[in-house]
């Protein structure tokens, strides 16, 4: 007789369910339990779904997880339900997962169907213990669980939401987590009461006669509902764990795709008889654990991997400039990956000077960083040969143009900006060479904030024979000089005009009032946070985009007091620019600039009038003349009675003349301005040319 016309004999129905498909077969027994016509038949998962109460479909899945974690059987009673709802019958079935014969992943799940005696066919479906108030409250702590755990982001948060769990009904009041490395297990992390012999296994073998060592080894779940059991089944483990007078354990492995990880092991103050339900909460909660803790490690080795090589990409020690101050940031915000391709490095050169370099390399991704790296050995290497800026990123273009598009394919080429300082702290000059980057800003000795147009080329990597021109820019005692990448200024929908507007009222108004290395410190972390701090949700900008950015800064201050002109006097305001005769479009730079340092003069009038007879006096050189223009302003003396002076000279000895221009004249107009705006004015011969220069006393408005 077959087995299929035995088991219907005895109204025992066979069915089979593959886990990967979701297809369901039934005899004809099985098939006439289910509620459908007596015969043989194979359903897609929704249709078989269809023939049993919703509640005890999810029951069923959640016992078959468990019977697939421990290798066991899965019995559970479900009740046939027709197309109203109604109860038909219950059955009971006993089933057993087989792995696949053929390679993939799943199982099939093969078991009986049996009508049992309740309940009475005609009733309508009610509530069961499975569907009651402990399946709905565990429900809930598993869902809270698993949230919990999914946010942590660190083994030690991951271990401390463990610690906090509260299962209902049966909460262990000890856990501990142990860790698989090669042979050894160790412990991870313990809550709990602490008894020294309980750490006894804090490293031991996998082949050591306890129940954390039998999970890894077996892979399976280990379950001591008393003391007895334990003491029957590990005896060499017990008299170290008698101490502790708990009465239940549970030993759980942590599983993360297919592989042991470690060990869960729960106890419990109170016997715990470990029902299919109590196993089930357990199984889930140690499959999270594992999936959180899988995670937290992966993590915590990407941070681990990045901070190294961040570490390596920085200067290895604080830079020590006689007669200068150094504070530098380098903050990774824009990625997953915590490093990127904003770099700064301080290096020493031939010369017994020192050049700052700051820089950029588009992108934030792996390769990016792996660039960004070998770009700064190459600009050290070629500043230690003794190059000028101009020469240094002349040279380390070339390199990013071969690095990046060895075969001149165009796949995937990479540009840097790049800005190159050359400091000489004794005279205070700046020789800076800029490829791309944003200028740098000064911050004067009376705390006014200028940005210095610097000449530039384009970024590195781009033109292989692109020149890259050097400014020279004079830092006073008592002014300090600010270095970015694009992070700081327009991180938080912001563009350079806005962004610099944020920079400048931290940079303008520090929160320390003296000039230490501690406040050059102070002032970087504040420049930091109100840019990617707390504080800098309130200064969002006006693009919709809120792009976060890789963010790397340098401050370098020249140590003095202040800048004085006199005794009594106030700080002194001064900035200086050479305008060449090929670069016309430079004067409205310098007329930026004038503005920038007349930021809080007390007449607006009087600004339109200093940035005109700038805009005259600089224009008359570049036309009438063969030469540069250097104009060099300052402002002088204590706020509501400041003087402006401004001073444009050039190599012509010719002097200027007054002229009498027509109506409908374009120019002749210039010395008529001075006489009219001007406070004093007036044209100083030199031996290699001439300086003309005006003078404005700051005035009240309504004066």
């Amino acid at each position: 007789m077959r087995t299929e016309d035995l088991l219907a004999a005895i109204a025992t129905g066979l069915w089979r369910w593959d886990s990967v498909s979701g297809a369901v077969s039934y005899d004809a027994e099985a098939a006439r339990l289910v509620g459908l016509p007596a015969e043989a038949v194979t359903l897609p998962e929704a249709a078989a779904r269809a023939c049993f109460h919703p509640a005890d479909w999810l029951e069923v899945k959640a016992i078959v997880e468990l019977a697939v974690a421990e290798g066991t059987l899965a019995e559970t009673r479900l009740r046939i339900v027709d197309e109203k709802g109604t109860v038909l019958r219950t059955v009971r079935t006993r089933s057993r997962p087989v792995p696949r014969t053929d390679g993939a992943d799943g199982f099939h799940l093969l078991g009986t169907l049996q009508e049992v005696a309740e309940p009475l066919p005609g009733t309508t479906a009610g509530g069961t213990p499975v569907t009651g108030d402990w399946r709905r409250n565990r429900e809930a702590f598993l869902l809270d669980a698993g949230r919990a755990l999914a946010e942590a982001m660190s083994t030690a948060e991951v271990l401390r939401v463990a610690a906090g769990l509260s299962m209902p009904g049966f909460s262990p009041d000890g856990l501990t987590v142990f860790g698989v490395k090669g042979d050894r297990i160790s412990l991870i992390g313990h809550h709990g009461p602490r008894v020294d012999a309980e750490h006894s296994f804090s490293d031991i073998s996998v082949d050591t006669e306890y129940p954390a060592a039998e999970v890894v080894r077996t892979g399976r779940a280990v379950y001591l509902p008393s003391q007895e059991e334990y003491r029957g089944r590990f005896p060499a483990a017990w008299h170290r764990m008698r101490p502790l007078k708990r009465r239940s354990w549970a030993f759980l492995p942590l599983i993360v795709a297919g592989r042991t990880i470690g060990a869960w092991m729960a106890g419990f103050a109170h016997p715990v008889a470990f029902s299919p339900d109590e196993r089930s909460v357990l199984t889930t909660i140690a499959r999270m654990l594992a999936q959180a803790l899988s995670r937290a490690a992966l993590q915590e080795t990407e941070r681990e991997l990045s901070d190294g090589l961040q570490r390596s990409m920085l200067p290895a020690a604080k830079p020590d400039i006689p007669g200068l101050t150094v504070a530098a940031r380098y903050v990774p915000t824009g990625g997953g990956l915590q490093v990127g391709g904003d770099w700064y490095d301080v290096i020493a050169l031939p010369s017994g000077r020192t050049a700052l370099v700051i820089g950029d390399v588009q992108g934030h991704d792996v390769r990016a960083a792996g660039i960004m790296g070998q770009l700064r050995i190459a600009v050290r290497a070629y500043a230690s040969e003794g190059h000028h800026p101009d020469a240094v990123l002349a040279r380390a273009s070339r390199f990013l143009c071969g690095l990046t598009d060895p075969g001149g394919d165009g796949a995937d080429p990479r540009f840097a900006t790049c800005l190159y300082m050359e400091v000489d702290p004794v005279a205070g000059t700046l020789d800076i060479a800029r490829a791309g980057h944003p200028d740098p800003a000064v911050r004067l000795a009376d705390g006014t904030m200028m940005i210095r147009p610097t000449a530039g080329g384009l970024p590195l990597g781009v033109d292989p024979e692109g020149d890259y021109p050097t400014t020279r820019v004079v830092l006073e005692p008592g002014e300090t000089l600010l270095m970015c990448t694009d992070g700081l200024i327009e991180t938080g929908g912001h563009d350079l005009e806005t962004g610099w507007t944020r920079i400048r009222s931290v940079f303008e108004h520090p929160a320390t009032a003296t000039d230490g290395p501690h406040d050059l410190e102070a002032l970087a972390e504040a420049l930091v946070q109100a840019v990617h701090g707390p504080p800098s949700h309130h200064t969002t900008g006006p693009l919709a985009d809120r792009r976060e950015d890789d963010i790397a800064l340098l401050l370098i201050r020249r140590d003095a007091e202040v800048c004085l002109v006199g005794p009594g006097s106030a700080p002194v305001r001064r900035t200086a620019i050479t305008l060449a005769q090929a670069e016309p479009e430079r004067i409205a730079g310098a007329r930026r600039q004038l503005r920038d340092m007349l930021h809080d003069w007390a007449d607006e009038d009087q600004v339109e009038s200093a940035v005109l007879l700038l805009s005259e006096m600089v224009t008359n050189v570049l036309v009438h003349t063969d030469g540069d223009a250097l104009l060099v302003a300052e402002v002088s003396g204590r706020r509501g009675s400041r003087r402006l002076r401004l001073d444009v000279a050039d190599g012509s000895d010719e002097l200027p003349h007054r002229r009498r221009p027509g109506e409908l004249a374009s120019s002749g107009r210039g010395l008529m301005l001075m006489e009219m705006l001007a406070d004093a004015w007036g044209v100083d011969p030199r031996g290699d040319g001439k300086c003309i220069w005006y003078e404005l006393h700051e005035r009240a408005p309504e004066a």
